[in-house]
């Protein structure tokens, strides 16, 4: 890429527009719009500058800051062809991300039937696999034979998304079944498209959910799927790079979530700055005044801190595995959830293994904990007469924060999912905070039933 970007700066110093146009359409596709991200300034001027079909390929893998900055410099007259030649899907997919006003200015570039078209897929709901179909496809009849369908495709191919696969309608547009088309190549060319009809046809729907499609797709192995509607005519069709495009930013929406901050819509660098301080400011407040109840916590048990002021030296050692745990446990599960490997009906299989799992790593944290403040007592006498009383008390603490935060990390995806809300909204923050306080409350309790047993422990120590 270093020799491509320096053979283009020096074209542009030399400003020999056949010369830049030559050599960018020598190059990939992809090497076109890695050029436009290290040399953004010229951006406008590649897409310019290229074959509008290249062009058109170019513009749509950008991501959508990308798009909209060049769209705004390009000319009147290639922002027309550009628009009109966007694939349906893609075009839906730009206007989506715009605001109302511009998109309205867009529209005005598409002829009657194409705006027709956009508006008909701007119509559905903005997360549902109707905004990623497109219309541009292959259908046949059943009663055809294999020379027709070719006949069909050489006639209609061109301005398919693909021709991977072919989908049987019927007189109303009902879908009946979908061939690939090395089926179709593969047989004689008398035979009929019944013959080769197997039934076993997976579609979406509508107005599916765009993460239930990304589930559909990953399990069926599928380059495209067709759309229906409730009456099962076939709408159009949804392509895998277009659920790719939706996976990485539904996965990149995820990840954000579980680190305690709101999705960013746009590229971290691209944000503005006080956009960036907003989405971040809503769960750092939330967290902050969640945190106070571990303030409050503590105060409610001044009384056995100020007689034993050795269980203040655990604390930070208490919560924090605790919130580890948990945060762990949510994480895995929002993964599992979003891979479709773990349903709510799972809740109980998942809570069994949490209980096991949490056992075993509160055991294992415990017993490192009881080794720690007796290896300690060896050469110091900060735990005093009563080290193991205060060794047992770290040991059962950890083993129940561990196992209450890997309940509380695992439950949390699966009670927001129930109650029609994201899951990853219990993000790992948000877990660590629940933990620091409830862990807290088990930690003192373990310690007054331990120390309880020998009263004098608990008066004030001299």
């Amino acid at each position: 890429m270093e020799e491509i970007v320096e053979q283009i700066e020096l074209l542009l110093q030399e400003d020999s527009i056949p010369q830049l146009k030559k050599y960018l359409n020598s190059l990939n596709i992809s090497d076109v719009a890695e050029l436009i991200n290290e040399l953004p300034e010229h951006g406008p001027k590649f897409i310019e500058t290229i074959s509008l079909n290249r062009a058109v390929n170019v513009f749509r893998i950008l991501d959508f800051p990308t798009q909209e900055r060049i769209i705004k410099k390009l000319s009147g007259k290639r922002v027309a062809e550009l628009i009109n030649e966007l694939p349906p899907d893609d075009r839906t997919s730009l206007f989506s991300e715009m605001h109302g006003d511009t998109v309205s200015r867009l529209i005005l570039h598409l002829s009657p039937e194409e705006r027709k078209e956009a508006l008909s897929l701007l119509g559905y709901k903005e997360d549902s696999v109707g905004r990623l179909m497109t219309p541009d496809y292959i259908a046949v009849k059943k009663t055809w034979d294999v020379t027709r369908v070719l006949s069909h495709i050489r006639r209609y191919g061109k301005n398919s998304e693909t021709i991977d696969v072919i989908y049987v309608i019927d007189e109303n547009g009902i879908l009946l079944d979908d061939i690939r088309i090395r089926e179709i190549l593969l047989v004689k060319p008398e035979t009929k498209v019944s013959d080769l009809m197997d039934g076993r046809l997976i579609a979406l729907k509508v107005t599916d959910p765009q993460e239930e499609a990304i589930n559909i797709f990953r399990m069926n192995n599928r380059v495209a799927l067709p759309v229906t509607d409730d009456e099962n005519v076939l709408l159009g069709i949804v392509t895998v790079d277009d659920i790719l495009w939706i996976a990485n930013e539904e996965y990149t929406e995820d990840i954000q979530k579980i680190g305690g901050t709101e999705a960013l819509d746009e590229p971290y660098l691209d944000i503005n700055l006080f956009r960036l301080v907003k989405k971040r400011v809503g769960w750092l407040i939330i967290l902050f005044l969640s945190e106070m109840l571990t303030t409050t916590a503590m105060q409610s048990y001044g009384g056995e801190l100020a007689a034993l002021t050795m269980l203040a030296y655990f604390v930070p050692l208490i919560i924090s595995s605790g919130g580890n745990s948990g945060s762990q446990a949510s994480t895995l599960i929002i993964q599992a959830m979003a891979l479709g490997e773990v349903r709510l009906v799972d809740w109980w299989r998942v809570m069994r293994r949490e209980i096991l799992s949490g056992l075993l790593l509160g055991t294992i944290l415990g017993i490192i904990g009881f080794c720690r403040v007796a290896f300690w007592t060896t050469f110091s006498d900060i735990y005093g007469v009563h080290w193991l009383l205060m060794a047992f008390t770290v040991g059962f603490a950890l083993i129940g924060v561990v196992l209450w935060g890997s309940l509380a990390g695992s439950m949390l995806p699966l009670v927001l999912k129930k109650l029609g809300f994201d899951p990853a909204t219990s993000s790992a923050p948000f877990v660590a905070t629940l933990v620091d306080v409830t862990g807290l409350m088990i930690y003192f309790n373990i310690a007054m039933f331990i120390f309880g047993h020998i009263g004098h422990v608990l008066h004030p120590i001299k």
